[in-house]
């Protein structure tokens, strides 16, 4: 007999970047939406298939019974890195609702298994946490926001493509849109037997930091190699250290940490899941 798919689903977060366009790639699949936002909050998604709890995060009863109310079965976080930490009750009121068999932490970014940096350990923690809690969980590595291309190039803060790096190894990117059609297409067409403790690896583009860097060259923005982003730039040092992880390959999302290596074939690239799909590039998202 064959495993009926997923088909309820919550996501918390929803206001932010990539959350909005997960909630709206599930709507889009014609299925119903439960949005997880907290009381103070007034960027929640709203619609006929989009309902809307208010609930604080740490209230583990109080999310369980939300969830245990609508039956949701997967339980998608989008939460920005400030708010990760919140990541551990929910999974707690997730176990406690009984009816959420998958967990979607909030990775969307560049592999983190294995990881021993700030940045990427306190990612993977948590995928951790949800292995000794016994809830199954889903990650999706996406790369770089291509958004953030010219953000980390300091473009439009300095009038310039600002490289602190050799930029000459190959990374990945891909759209906050592309990520939330991706997520929303494999867990509501994949059966639940290849969604649970997976490990999912995609890409938008792929290219080096020098050759996205000479696209703006070409769209007349000049680029100036620098030691380091310069300190009156809003979050420099993340800028900073996202050029200087691309050099490592870390950025590739065909990037395995433990072994040193990147992963060939299907198993370090997924994006022929999403068949008939056309990834937008960083070239046609900016109008370069």
């Amino acid at each position: 007999m064959a495993e009926t798919t997923f088909s309820s689903f919550a996501v918390v977060g929803a206001g932010g970047s990539v959350g909005k366009h997960i909630v709206e790639s599930l709507i889009a699949k014609n299925v119903n939406v439960l949005v997880l936002t907290r009381p103070s909050s007034s960027s929640a998604p709203s619609g006929p298939r989009a309902k809307v709890e208010r609930v604080e995060y740490t209230d583990i009863v109080g999310v369980a019974r939300v969830l245990q109310e609508h039956n949701v079965e997967v339980l998608i976080s989008a939460l920005p890195f400030e708010d990760l930490p919140a990541q551990e009750p929910l999974a707690k009121a997730a176990l406690q609702a009984g009816c959420v068999r998958l967990f979607v932490p909030s990775e969307y970014g560049m592999p983190t298994e294995g990881g021993e940096e700030a940045i990427l350990l306190h990612k993977d923690r948590y995928t951790k946490m949800l292995k000794e809690l016994g809830m199954p969980s889903l990650r999706l590595y996406s790369g770089l926001f291509a958004e953030w291309i010219p953000i980390i190039g300091c473009v439009a803060e300095k009038g310039k493509f600002l490289l602190v790096a050799k930029g000459d190894t190959p990374m990945s990117v891909t759209t906050m849109s592309d990520v939330g059609g991706y997520l929303a297409h494999i867990i509501t067409t994949l059966p639940p037997s290849k969604l649970l403790n997976t490990v999912f690896r995609i890409e938008g583009d792929r290219a080096t930091l020098n050759e996205f860097a000479v696209l703006y060259e070409k769209a007349d923005v000049s680029i100036q190699h620098a030691e380091k982003i310069p300190e009156d730039v809003k979050d420099a040092f993340v800028r900073d250290y996202l050029q200087q992880r691309s050099d490592t390959g870390g950025v590739s999302t065909r990037w395995d940490i433990v072994s040193g290596r990147e992963m060939e074939g299907e198993e370090g690239n997924m994006n022929g899941l999403w068949e008939g799909h056309v990834w937008t590039s960083v070239r046609a998202l900016h109008a370069l």
